[in-house]
């Protein structure tokens, strides 16, 4: 499956049912030598009032190993990690 396929699919995690959005709006983190995935890169748009200072966007990172299914329309995952969890070597 082409990497452009999975693109237009909605990661939802499996343990709570949080839709997490479209694969388009992650980041892919891949070995550039190997063509590995490591897994893609979540940004979670902070909530702000009017006239209140814009928060910071917290990142998640959901490691290649914790997707259990890719199904025609969604991809499911186990849980997602802090993006500074060290995943590439």
């Amino acid at each position: 499956m082409l990497l452009s396929e999975l693109a237009e699919k909605e990661l939802i995690q499996i343990k709570d049912g949080v839709r997490c959005g479209l694969l388009a709006e992650t980041e892919c983190l891949l070995n550039a030598k190997t063509g590995q995935i490591y897994g893609f890169e979540l940004v979670q748009k902070g909530y702000r009032l009017p006239f209140q200072a814009k928060e910071n966007k917290v990142q998640s990172f959901i490691p290649w190993t914790e997707i259990s299914l890719i199904g025609e329309d969604r991809i499911l995952f186990k849980k997602t990690q802090p993006l500074s969890s060290g995943y590439i070597k």
